[in-house]
């Protein structure tokens, strides 16, 4: 089951797809969309990526940070991210610590599971019926 809203988003820092050391406090002040999926470069994870990317600017004109996080290393999301253009950030969670502190291990993956965290680190939204297709803009409804 997944976390709560209204909890504390738990702190991580990971890599991410070009090597730089992330963690959640980076982004204190500011909303972020915290969206987890199983693996790169699959038919629906592609689907939901490309949703983020081709929604992109709309988030950034709200002042949001996409983070994608999968069990995928740097160089799989690396290759992801050029192969469709996508411009937003991927966090390679290798060793699940982000995945299981969130709740969403699949047993090997992450399951398919967004978080919106506010400015303040709290959880303010949680979408466990993930429509890939239409993922971001269905977070952006869900956000008014």
């Amino acid at each position: 089951m997944a976390l709560q809203v209204g909890v504390d988003a738990p702190a991580f820092t990971v890599k991410d797809d070009e090597g730089n050391t992330v963690s959640l406090s980076d982004f204190a002040g500011k909303t972020v969309v915290l969206y987890f999926y199983p693996k790169d470069d699959t038919p629906g994870c592609t689907k939901e990526a490309q949703s983020f990317r081709d929604n992109y600017t709309e988030y950034q004109g709200k002042d949001m940070v996409v983070l994608g996080v999968s069990m995928d290393d740097e160089a799989s999301h690396k290759q992801f991210k050029e192969k469709y253009g996508l411009p937003f950030t991927l966090l390679a969670d290798t060793d699940g610590s982000i995945t299981k502190a969130y709740d969403v291990d699949g047993g090997g993956y992450s399951k398919r599971v967004t978080y919106i965290i506010n400015g303040e680190g709290k959880i303010t939204h949680v979408d466990e019926t993930v429509k890939t297709a239409t993922h971001a803009q269905d977070i952006l409804t869900a956000m008014g």
